[in-house]
């Protein structure tokens, strides 16, 4: 039934309907890596029966063109290869989709959970500190520029009149100790 609907007899007198649960699948767009959920997207279907599945009419719009997803700046498969995010990594290696049919078991059904939970949060923990490293490089690279700037443009900071005001001040200083010291002798 194209609902979810399955109908079973109950001790072979009445019929009994129940909601069998469907799992959902979220696939990845072709194009840009982000996830499809069931009834969006759309499907392309080559003449060799390859199947690319989009996740909006502008990665479709993209792939008709023959635009290549590493150089397009907006896709996942560009931010990874220029560095911007985290490409290699053993935490992303559990999001490969994997076709073996495993029978049910409850304790390992427990543990996978589990698992994924922990994954997800050295997965998160990771990305976030290589964030952190890339923008650290950054902060220093706009220190040595903002420090190169300051040095080249000193005069737009100190004014002539407020150095000379500072010699002044040095120079009355230099006379009262001596006159200090003279006084003393």
């Amino acid at each position: 039934d194209p609902h979810g609907w399955i109908v079973g007899n109950d001790h072979f007198r009445r019929k009994a309907w129940r909601k069998v649960p469907r799992k959902m699948r979220v696939e990845k767009c072709f194009f840009c890596s982000s996830p499809i959920y069931p009834g969006h997207g759309m499907q392309f279907v080559r003449n060799d029966c390859k199947i690319f599945k989009f996740c909006r009419s502008k990665c479709h719009r993209a792939f008709k063109k023959k635009r290549n997803p590493r150089k397009v700046r907006w896709t996942k498969a560009f931010r990874k290869a220029a560095g911007k995010e985290l490409a290699v990594d053993a935490s992303l290696e559990f999001e490969k989709r994997r076709n073996i049919p495993v029978k049910y078991d409850r304790e390992q059904w427990k543990d996978t959970v589990k698992a994924l939970k922990r994954v997800e949060d050295i997965k998160s923990k990771r990305q976030a500190q290589f964030i952190l490293n890339r923008m650290k490089k950054g902060k220093e690279l706009q220190k040595e520029a903002d420090i190169k700037e300051v040095k080249q443009n000193i005069s737009l900071i100190k004014s002539p009149a407020a150095r000379s005001r500072a010699l002044e001040e040095k120079m009355a200083q230099v006379i009262q100790e001596s006159d200090g010291e003279m006084a003393a002798e």
